[in-house]
């Protein structure tokens, strides 16, 4: 496993890591979720990726009890929370979703227990709040920090523009800012990665834990032919995926990465998540398996890295072209 700093903190995260988002609860049970965390534990992923919201926390009770039961050393793994929709659903009553600073509070609290850990490593803004003053959230994440209830603070799918006013508030008043942003990066989600943090990543230096390096699914080429039963756009709230994502025009530029993952020896899941880590800015990607198999071959992209030369990223370019046009300095 390769393993690299959040940014500019001294924190080490592992290329890889595992998240819950759809698959705890909705797709694999305890005993499955412990076998996934195990392999993956195993194989040097030390970053372990839930939040409030995912399966109405349920998803951060299952991560828990599985914690409980493997009972690796805390010095050795880093877990992650978010903070934003809640997790009572249609029953979030005002104070129960948001980045306030009762609501930070409140469902730092919760994760806590939850995932039966005296400490988040990493806690995430879910969203950007525009109904909050960025300087609540900010002193907020930072009472939390005081308090020994999360070790480093981020956002997750924050424009840009929020994310250095956040730091700004932070340098105004001797606060620290946030350290990392989780935002959704793969071969055809790649503007704020690639084009809108720039500037992010040579002034303060921000880390990454990329979400979707497989657009959930789809470059794993699993959906060429239809939607298998089971899969992440059969499940029902799912709906708003598929129709993001199955279009002809992707399926058709998949099956041509597909044909050169072969050339190469490896497969499309991993030829798409070594292209995303392979980025310098990207400090993780989040893997979201929910059978062994996919993640063993996932992982794999650990080995498919160093294939990825020059020509070859070329190669990849030519077959997506969604690279952003960069402003002309």
């Amino acid at each position: 496993m390769e393993y690299r700093r959040l940014g500019r903190s001294g924190l080490q995260v592992s290329a890889l890591s595992f998240g819950s988002w759809v698959s705890f609860s909705k797709q694999i049970n305890d005993k499955l979720a412990e076998e996934l965390m195990g392999i993956a534990y195993d194989n040097g992923i030390n970053f372990f990726d839930n939040a409030e919201g995912y399966a109405l926390g349920e998803s951060e009770k299952m991560m828990g009890r599985i914690l409980k039961k493997k009972k690796w050393d805390r010095t050795s793994y880093i877990v992650s929370s978010k903070a934003f929709w809640g997790w009572r659903g249609d029953d979030n009553k005002p104070n129960q979703t948001g980045c306030s600073r009762k609501h930070l509070m409140e469902a730092c609290n919760e994760a806590l227990q939850r995932l039966q850990v005296d400490y988040l490593d990493l806690y995430f803004c879910h969203r950007p709040d525009k109904l909050t003053p960025i300087e609540e959230t900010v002193w907020a994440m930072n009472h939390l920090m005081q308090q020994g209830k999360i070790l480093y603070w981020g956002t997750s799918e924050w424009s840009g523009v929020e994310i250095m006013e956040a730091h700004r508030v932070a340098q105004q008043y001797r606060l620290i800012g946030p350290t990392m942003e989780q935002s959704q990066y793969n071969l055809f989600e790649r503007d704020k990665i690639d084009r809108e943090f720039l500037d992010i990543f040579r002034t303060v230096g921000m880390g990454t834990t990329i979400f979707s390096p497989l657009a959930s699914g789809l470059l794993s080429g699993k959906y060429n032919d239809g939607i298998p039963k089971g899969s992440r756009f059969s499940l029902e709230g799912f709906g708003w995926l598929k129709d993001k994502w199955m279009e002809e025009d992707h399926l058709k530029k998949i099956r041509k990465l597909g044909d050169l993952a072969v050339k190469f020896d490896t497969s499309l899941a991993a030829l798409s998540i070594a292209w995303c880590i392979k980025n310098p800015n990207v400090s993780t990607a989040i893997l979201g398996a929910s059978k062994k198999a996919q993640l063993t071959e996932n992982l794999k992209a650990l080995e498919t890295l160093p294939k990825l030369t020059p020509e070859v990223m070329e190669k990849i370019e030519s077959i997506v072209k969604s690279k952003p046009k960069l402003p002309d300095y």
